[in-house]
């Protein structure tokens, strides 16, 4: 054998060693169960992290001996950008693999947050902003702003976004709350504005949506909630104002102490369904889905009014005279 040869064989042999070497390291490395600092341990990816970043952060805990190898594993198994952000919990010893899939598969604590039917938007945005564990990108913005962020066509905000349990990542942006709950509300609507009874004087979602608001916010009680749907839907065939006690209150706004008066019923704006008739411009609180069914599939009904009797549910009446006598005796036991 020749000098070169014999010189090929001994680099061709080294290399072979090298990658064998390395091979068995990583092999150690990413069967090898990790240590955990604390059982358990609370391990938080920030939306945005890079392997990279997910990588030197678990080395920087000692959850691994160095971010090459787990970079490595995620590149071989084409993992790279398969980790999803979020707060994880892990309370055993793993290998990096499992590790790894563990944090692929997303099985991250969720956090959340609840809007409730009947509240305004000032409330909503108020638990957004107070909750410590979502990215407040919406503070510094106006309403229009907001809806305009969240791909939304219309200016004002009331009514708009569905009222529920919203589950989030620790450090996820109150935008894409703000951008879920609304898309929700829009799926709601549209999926019974395309199942609405007949002949409605309702000409637009929009309209059903202002009228479902009045709805939720006259009742608490689901079961009454069709009835006064269809003394609402009654009055606007006739052209009567709808003399509704909820939008007069929104109207008045903070100056509302509690005690609604007669001259609060006498004074004209907007939302004064006492002097105006129709519909008022915009919904006043957030429906819930019973409210948006209600609106759009109302009673068939004869009622053209109704009185709370003080215990949830409420009284309806055909005419004037026999609501004057509903409303003195309910009035009456309340006293």
């Amino acid at each position: 054998m020749t000098w070169w040869m014999r010189t090929l064989t001994g680099i061709l042999f080294a290399i072979i060693l090298v990658i064998m070497l390395a091979v068995s390291w990583f092999y150690l490395h990413v069967h090898s169960s990790i240590t955990l600092p604390t059982k358990p341990f609370e391990l938080s990816i920030q939306s945005g992290s890079n392997l990279n970043q997910v990588a030197k952060q678990l080395a920087e805990a000692d959850i691994i001996p160095t971010k090459w190898s787990f970079i490595l594993l995620a590149r071989y198994l084409d993992q790279e950008s398969a980790i999803k952000a979020g707060d994880y919990e892990i309370s055993e010893n793993l290998t990096q693999i499992a590790l790894l899939r563990y944090l692929t598969k997303g099985d991250s604590k969720q956090r959340e947050i609840k809007f409730i039917e009947g509240w305004t938007f000032a409330q909503l945005r108020k638990t957004l902003n107070d909750h410590p564990d979502i990215k407040h990108d919406s503070i510094e913005l106006s309403e229009l702003q907001i809806l305009q962020h969240i791909g939304a066509t219309e200016t004002l905000a009331e009514g708009l976004f569905f009222p529920d349990t919203y589950f989030f990542v620790r450090g996820d942006s109150d935008l894409n709350v703000f951008r879920r709950a609304y898309q929700a509300m829009q799926n709601h609507l549209q999926t019974h504005w395309l199942a609405r009874l007949e002949l409605l004087p309702l000409t637009t979602p929009y309209e059903a949506l202002i009228l479902a608001s009045i709805i939720e916010k006259e009742t608490g009680l689901e079961s009454d909630r069709p009835e006064i749907a269809g003394v609402f839907i009654n009055r606007l065939r006739k052209g009567m104002r709808l003399q509704t006690d909820p939008t007069v209150i929104y109207g008045l706004g903070k100056e509302f102490d509690g005690n609604l008066r007669k001259k609060d019923l006498l004074a004209d704006h907007a939302y004064n369904t006492y002097t105006r008739a129709g519909l008022p411009p915009t919904p006043i609180a957030l429906p819930g889905l019973a409210s948006i069914r209600a609106a759009l599939n109302p009673a068939q009904t004869e009622a053209l009014y109704f009185v709370a009797k003080g215990n949830g549910e409420s009284h309806f009446s055909t005419n004037l005279i026999d609501h004057n006598k509903a409303v003195n005796e309910y009035q009456k036991r309340q006293k």
